[in-house]
């Protein structure tokens, strides 16, 4: 086995070539630094390797895309021990494996911080994008939202997180199965949810130069964050939909699809003809928000 991961054999040279195949490639890259999307003293380098992975893998999800593999370029403090970078590409190595991909290369350097870059390489047919939206559409998310924000709330107010919130945030787990079901199901526009429902949800209604409905009341909402929420006197559904970094799948579905999957599918919202995203709660207007991880 290699020494950095059993998705690094064949690393050795400047170079690494991909064996040809259907459809188009698909190219993604994500840049996670320290005191900005990660803090060592919350995560072991092992998780930030899985996260910072994970999170560029969460791209090629997006875009209803399987992975190939990716290239790390790692930058860390002078003096940094061996062991730091060994168990941060093992963190790699897992989530790649977790996605069927494999290390093609990468680099190594010093800088004032750690940070690590990660391109992702994938394989889909190029149909799927934040643009193609059409009014009608439903607005559908998987999986549940807040979980990652309520694990840096716990942090910031020197708690421990929940493990399961924890588990949210430390390693994610990008949906490269629902996005390509998603996108043979009929998927108009998708977007991975990195910055929030707030932010992610313009951005989805401005590619499509369409108007967008939510329903914050249907927001399907991890429990941990219900639980942060309460604490804090919010309502959870607003609690969840202004954090970020859950990096669940936004999609666009056309108006007869009924979301019987066998992933946990939700609708949330509807496309209309205009321009511009409206949040309402219990059918009452919210304004939207934001979320700033190290305020």
């Amino acid at each position: 086995m290699h020494a950095l991961g059993s998705r690094a054999e064949g690393l050795g040279s400047d170079v690494r070539y991909i064996p040809g195949g259907e459809g188009q490639i698909a190219l993604s890259i994500d840049v996670s630094v320290e005191g900005v999307h990660f803090r060592r003293d919350w995560l072991s380098p092992e998780e930030i390797g899985w996260r910072a992975t994970a999170s560029a893998l969460s791209d090629l999800a997006a875009g209803g895309a399987a992975c190939i593999g990716a290239l790390v370029a790692l930058t860390t403090p002078a003096r940094e021990p061996e062991a730091t970078f060994v168990a941060l590409m093992r963190g790699v190595d897992a989530a790649l494996e977790s996605a069927g991909g494999v290390v093609l290369g990468g680099d190594l350097s010093r800088g004032d911080a750690m940070a690590v870059a990660v391109t992702v390489v994938g394989r889909g047919t190029g149909a799927i994008s934040r643009r193609g939206a059409r009014a009608g559409d439903g607005l559908w998310v998987t999986g549940e939202l807040g979980g990652s924000r309520a694990a840096l709330a716990a942090w910031i107010d020197g708690r421990t997180p929940d493990p399961a919130a924890r588990e949210r945030f430390a390693r994610p787990v990008p949906r490269l199965i629902e996005g390509r079901w998603l996108a043979d199901h009929g998927a108009t526009a998708m977007i991975d949810l990195s910055d929030g429902l707030g932010a992610d949800a313009g951005h989805l209604a401005a590619a499509s130069e369409l108007a967008l409905h939510l329903e914050l009341r249907e927001v399907p909402v991890h429990p941990a964050a219900r639980v942060a929420a309460e604490a804090g006197s919010q309502r959870p559904a607003i609690f969840a939909a202004w954090g970020g970094e859950d990096y669940e799948l936004l999609a666009a579905m056309p108006p007869g699809f009924t979301g019987t999957t066998e992933f946990e599918l939700t609708r949330i919202g509807e496309f209309a003809p205009g321009n511009g995203v409206t949040f309402t709660l219990d059918g009452r207007p919210v304004q939207p928000g934001g979320y700033d991880h190290f305020a």
